[in-house]
């Protein structure tokens, strides 16, 4: 089973209370966020706590994902020293523009995992996507190194970056479908932008409804509340649940019958069906069946 990333919780680094506790709420993904969330002043202090929250038991099974400061700061290197010592799974870079910006960040990572002992290769990095440029680079970056694990749409910059601004989705529509194309391109995780009214909850789910339908794998959250709403609106219906099992049921008689051509209730079963059939039985298992 794929790893699921439906949920990606932000975290503001320089936020000890949260840190410490967050673990309960159950996202897919932890991300602790170096870069926007944290002040200048609290840089520093922000990158001790982070260090420390990796290496807390209670984060063990739920995967750790670090948005570091941009390596051309004062601060992207020393995030990332830290980060990767401390046995982040993924590295996020903000502001990737082209896959130049991945090489360089990997090169800083294999350089420490090596000096501190780390498995070469066993840190995961995430690229994302912020401005006009990125998004016309977007299948280069997707492409650009085995390390990646996903890439992320990111709306502030971006909007601002196209001269617009939020609205009902239309300005993001190009770059969410660009993001997408590029991540399946690369067989890798796209994950859609935060929704910033954390008390607009029927505006919220209108968009992940959106994006799950477009094909994003998940969404970044900035609320723990919004999680069980994000994972119920991707879990399926039992009606989707009963026919992904009878795709599987049908594909493993033909299989050991050792049939050419599989068919269920006159329809043919094909790879890309059983392969969505298994998704929808992963999702349910993980999710359970939508309310």
């Amino acid at each position: 089973m794929s790893k699921l990333r439906r949920s990606m919780l932000f975290l503001p680094g320089a936020n000890a209370a949260m840190l410490s506790t967050a673990f309960i709420y159950r996202p897919d993904s932890i991300m602790f966020d170096l870069e926007d969330a944290v002040s200048l002043r609290e840089k520093d202090s922000a990158r001790v706590l982070v260090f420390h929250a990796l290496q807390h038991p209670m984060y063990r099974d739920i995967e750790k994902v670090v948005r570091i400061n941009p390596l051309n700061t004062p601060f992207g290197l020393q995030d990332l020293e830290a980060v990767v010592r401390a046995g982040a799974d993924v590295v996020r870079l903000p502001k990737t523009d082209t896959p130049e910006d991945i090489y360089e960040l990997e090169a800083h990572i294999e350089r420490i995992e090596k000096a501190c002992g780390r498995e070469v290769g066993s840190t995961r990095t995430m690229a994302a996507i912020e401005s006009a440029i990125g998004v016309i680079n977007a299948v280069a970056i997707a492409r650009c190194s085995p390390r990646l694990i996903g890439i992320a749409l990111a709306a502030f910059d971006y909007v601002m970056d196209m001269q617009t601004e939020r609205g009902d989705g239309t300005e993001l529509f190009y770059a969410r479908c660009a993001v997408l194309h590029a991540a399946r391109a690369a067989g890798i995780d796209a994950f859609d932008v935060v929704w910033p009214d954390i008390n607009d909850e029927a505006g919220f789910l209108k968009e992940v409804d959106l994006v799950r339908k477009l094909g994003f794998n998940g969404k970044s959250l900035i609320n723990p509340r919004q999680i069980e709403l994000l994972h119920n609106a991707y879990a399926p219906t039992q009606e989707e649940v009963d026919y992904a099992h009878r795709v599987i049921r049908a594909a493993q008689e033909g299989e050991r019958k050792g049939l050419g051509v599989i068919s269920l209730n006159g329809k043919m079963i094909d790879g890309p069906i059983i392969n969505h059939a298994q998704v929808v039985i992963n999702r349910a298992q993980a999710s359970g069946v939508r309310r």
